[in-house]
């Protein structure tokens, strides 16, 4: 007999398995930071610890963690949490335009420019900028991010007038910034600014007991989206995803959660099991995703790809696409894994 348990009916055994609400934890918002896990109270208390201070933070954990959340969660209980919030994804910007964007650009500075345009520190005056992907950064930027962490001011691309800022600045990255740092593709002056204060944010696979408490909550957002009504989950959905690894962390589990409600027919809320089982074998290493594998068979996976792609990472007949992984993602594991791409070009004499 299947077991279930059935929303707003919980005995009081089941106390606290709803809710989850810690520090800025709304369970009803989009962006809800849920769960009751020692390692997501730890977390938030070093939120509330840092918030209301200037520090930099720097905030640590694997893609789809929520690090976003987190930057909020600190940005809403500082004194800044009147002014802007500004989100700058250092990944998805060229590296041509990455300085114009964070600092602006005065007119003429540059083929295009037809008129002086504020940059994102600009527009964040007053409030928190939360550079996203920092380890991405290009050498040159970092220099100039340099400067705003240590003077507080920068110059617009095109212009020699220093333009004073008075913005917090918190980071995040799913890299080791250390290898990186290691690998001379981040500055070490750079690395230790923004240490200031690290928060560190667990994989799900980490936090596992958070798990009823976020299918709960999703179940409950999605079901609103398209309009269903779910009075049951099966208990025994809750433990296969338990027993998931969760390689895409939340966002994996979101992606799960919205798609079962989407196909489901009914009131009772259940996840197909084939959707989290992975298979990996060597001859198929260019169609498998790298987050399947296990962790010590990810060198031998990850050389296979470079192998087939002649060195190559990025692009789309390169060695990131091929492992269905974003190409910083697997810069980070080549450097930690410490695989050198060099003899794989020189295989094939080319990149």
């Amino acid at each position: 007999m299947v077991s279930m348990y059935t929303f707003g009916e919980k005995s009081e055994s089941e106390a606290g398995f709803r809710g989850g609400q810690i520090g800025t934890t709304l369970s009803a918002a989009a962006d809800a930071i849920v769960g009751e896990s020692s390692a997501l109270r730890e977390v938030m208390r070093q939120v509330s610890l840092v918030a209301p201070t200037d520090a930099t933070v720097l905030i640590l954990g694997e893609t789809g963690t929520g690090k976003e959340l987190i930057a909020r969660a600190i940005h809403r209980q500082s004194n800044r949490a009147s002014r802007p919030f500004i989100r700058v994804n250092c990944a998805a910007i060229p590296a041509t335009l990455i300085a114009s964007e964070l600092f602006g650009h005065e007119k003429g500075a540059f083929t295009g420019a037809l008129q002086r345009r504020l940059g994102r520190f600009e527009a964040a005056q007053g409030g928190t900028i939360f550079l996203d992907e920092i380890g991405e950064l290009p050498m040159e930027t970092q220099i100039a991010l340099l400067r705003v962490l240590q003077e507080r001011e920068f110059e617009r691309v095109g212009s020699s007038q220093p333009v004073s800022v008075d913005v917090r600045i918190i980071a995040a990255t799913n890299r080791d910034l250390r290898a990186a740092v290691d690998a001379g593709t981040f500055r070490p002056d750079m690395f230790y600014r923004l240490s200031v204060f690290p928060i560190h944010v667990p994989a799900l696979r980490e936090r596992i007991e958070d798990m009823p408490l976020l299918v709960e909550h999703l179940v409950e957002r999605y079901t609103k989206k398209v309009g269903k009504k779910v009075n049951v989950i099966k208990m025994n959905t809750v433990e296969t995803l338990q027993a998931h690894d969760w390689p895409g962390n939340i966002r994996e589990l979101q992606n799960v959660i919205e798609r079962a409600v989407i196909l489901c027919d009914g009131d009772v809320f259940s996840v197909d099991e084939k959707w989290l089982r992975r298979e990996f074998s060597r001859g198929a290493v260019s169609t498998t995703p790298l987050p399947a594998t296990i962790a010590h068979r990810e060198r031998e996976v990850i050389e296979a790809a470079l192998a087939e792609t002649k060195g190559r990472i990025a692009g789309p007949s390169g060695a990131a696409a091929r492992l269905g992984i974003p190409r910083q993602t697997l810069d980070s594991k080549i450097a930690s894994l410490q695989i050198s791409k060099n003899r794989f070009k020189a295989r094939s004499g080319s990149y």
